[in-house]
C-alpha cells in the first residue's frame, strides 16, 4: 500500500502491509529507536510521536498503535527531529536538561515529544498534557518543572517547518490496494466509504485505532480488508443547526470535548479523564460508539443528552436512538457494510452532570461512568434522564430510577427512595474492576453526589478542607 508523508522533514514514500505500525517502521526500517516500545496498547507514552495534519494543526499521538495509512498526507516528527537541524536543542530538552528530568531516558524521548507539541500548541496544562507519559524512576516533579520552565520560551522555527511543507509533499490519490495483502481502502469521502464498504460488508473500519491498534499489537489478529477513514473530512467536525448539534463520526474526542467545555462543562471535564492527551487526539467518536463497549466513557453522556446515531449503509440512511443501538454485550444494531456517520443530540440548558469512577484518576477504563440529566421546576422534578457505563452489558438508561424521579420533589427523601430503582434497571458483573455491589453502590452515590452538588454544596473529590 502506498503511503506518502514528512519525516522529521523530508519526504517518505511507504510500501507495506496497510497494518504495519509507524513504531514498528520507525524503528525496524529507520533506525530510528529513539521512538521506544514500551506497553504496545497507547498506555505509556514511550513511543509519542508529533503529527502535523494537512490544516497546520500538530498532535502527540502514541505510535504503537499508529498504522502507516493513518500518516498520509501528514507529517512526522521523532524525538530525534525535535531538535534543531544543527543539533541545537529545543527548549523543553534544555530545560530537561537544566531540571533533571530524566533518569534512565527510557521515557524521556516520549515525554520530549509531548512537551514540544503542547509547547507549539501554547499549552500550559502540564499535567493532562503529560498523563499519558509514564515514568518509573525519574519522578513527575522535575518533569513538571522543566514542562513549566520551558513554556514561555519561543517557538522554534523548524517547528513550524511541517505546517508549511506539506503542501510540496503531495498526497497519494484514494484509491484501493489489495496485491500481496488484504484490500485496504483510504475513502476521502463518506460515498467512497458507503461504496467501499457495500463490495467488502465484512471489513474492519479503522478510525483512530485506539482500539482497533490492540487488536493487531495484542490480539495478532489478522483483520483482512481494512479501511481507513482518516481522509473522510465530511464525516469530521460538530455543527450546531437550529435546535441540534450534530457532531461526525470522525471528529476526535478531543474535538469533543473542546466543543463541550462551553455548552455542557461536566461532559468536557469528563473526556478530560477519558485516556491520555494522544489517546484523545486519536480516537473519534464514531469509534467509541461503534465498538459497542459497554465501558464507554462518551455513550452514558450522549445518551443523557437524547442523543440520536445516524448510520448509513450505501445510500440508504436511517436513524436511532441512541441507547437502543446497543443490544447486548458484543451486538449492535448495525448490519454489515452499515457504518455510522454522526450522532446528534437536541441543544438545551446545561443540567448535565457526569461521574466517572475508576481505580486510577488519569487514563484508567470506568468502573462505572454516571451521567444525569435533571430538569426542574418549582423544586419539583419534571424530566429525568440518567445513562451508565459499567452497569451492565451495554450502556443503559435507569428508567426505574428516572421513573422514581420524576413528579416527585427534589429533596434527599427522594433521592433516597429512587436509589433503590437502582437495582431494578441494573444487574451489574463482579470483575477486577469492582464488584457488583460496589458497583450498585457507587451509582446511588453518584444520585446523592449530584443532588448536593445542585443544591450548591462542595462535592468535589479531589479537594479535602478541615
Amino acid at each position: 500500500m502506498g503511503i506518502r508523508f514528512l519525516l522529521n522533514g523530508a519526504p517518505h514514500d511507504v510500501a507495506a502491509a496497510p497494518t504495519v505500525t509507524l513504531l514498528d517502521w520507525l524503528r525496524e526500517q529507520r533506525g530510528l529507536t529513539g521512538t521506544k516500545e514500551g506497553c504496545n496498547e497507547g498506555d505509556c507514552g514511550a513511543c509519542t510521536v508529533m503529527v502535523t495534519d494537512p490544516d497546520g494543526s500538530a498532535r502527540a499521538l502514541n505510535a504503537c498503535i499508529l498504522f502507516l495509512p493513518q500518516l498520509d498526507g501528514r507529517a512526522v516528527r521523532t524525538v530525534e527531529g525535535i531538535a534543531a537541524p544543527d543539533g541545537g536543542l529545543h527548549p523543553v530538552q534544555q530545560a530537561m536538561v537544566e531540571h533533571h528530568g530524566s533518569q534512565c531516558g527510557f521515557c524521556t524521548p516520549g515525554f520530549v515529544v509531548s512537551m514540544a507539541v503542547a509547547h507549539l500548541n501554547g499549552r500550559r496544562d502540564h499535567d493532562d498534557q503529560l498523563a499519558g507519559n509514564l515514568c518509573r524512576c525519574t519522578g513527575y516533579a522535575p518533569i513538571i518543572r522543566a514542562a513549566r520552565a520551558a513554556a514561555s520560551a519561543p517557538i522554534p522555527d523548524w517547528m513550524r517547518a511541517d505546517a508549511q511543507r506539506l503542501g510540496d509533499a503531495g498526497v497519494i490519490v484514494s484509491q484501493t490496494h489489495s496485491g500481496a495483502h488484504p484490500p485496504a481502502a483510504c475513502p476521502r469521502s463518506a460515498d467512497e466509504l458507503a461504496d467501499w464498504y457495500l463490495a467488502h460488508p465484512d471489513a474492519t473500519l479503522i478510525a483512530g485505532a485506539t482500539d482497533v491498534g490492540l487488536w493487531v499489537t495484542k490480539g495478532l489478529r489478522d483483520l483482512g480488508p481494512v479501511a481507513f477513514l482518516n481522509q473522510c473530512a465530511d464525516l469530521r467536525g460538530i455543527h450546531a443547526d437550529g435546535d441540534t448539534i450534530r457532531i461526525g463520526a470522525m471528529t476526535t474526542i478531543a474535538e469533543l470535548g473542546t466543543a463541550m467545555a462551553d455548552r455542557h462543562p461536566g461532559f468536557a471535564e469528563l473526556i478530560r479523564r477519558y485516556g491520555s492527551a494522544q489517546v484523545r487526539a486519536a480516537a473519534t467518536v464514531g469509534g467509541n460508539i461503534a465498538n459497542g463497549s459497554p465501558i464507554g466513557d462518551s455513550p452514558p453522556a450522549l445518551i443523557a443528552l437524547g442523543a440520536t446515531l445516524h448510520l448509513r449503509k450505501g445510500d440508504a440512511r436511517r436513524s436511532v436512538a441512541l441507547e437502543d443501538f446497543f443490544v447486548a454485550y458484543g451486538k449492535q444494531d448495525r448490519s454489515p457494510g452499515e457504518f455510522v456517520e454522526s450522532v446528534s443530540f437536541p441543544v438545551q440548558p446545561d443540567r448535565l452532570a457526569c461521574y466517572k469512577l475508576s481505580k486510577r484518576f488519569d487514563q484508567d477504563i470506568s468502573a462505572v461512568c454516571g451521567a444525569f440529566n435533571i430538569a426542574r421546576a418549582d423544586g419539583v422534578v419534571t424530566a429525568a434522564r440518567i445513562a451508565f457505563g459499567g452497569m451492565a452489558g451495554t450502556p443503559r438508561r435507569a428508567r426505574a430510577v428516572e421513573a422514581a424521579l420524576i413528579g416527585q420533589p427534589w429533596t434527599e427523601a427522594t433521592i433516597a427512595q429512587a436509589s433503590a430503582g437502582f437495582a431494578l434497571d441494573f444487574t451489574p458483573l463482579s470483575d477486577m474492576r469492582a464488584s457488583a455491589a460496589y458497583r450498585l453502590r457507587a451509582a446511588q452515590a453518584m444520585l446523592t453526589r449530584h443532588f448536593h452538588e445542585s443544591m450548591g454544596r462542595a462535592v468535589n473529590v479531589l479537594e479535602v478542607g478541615a
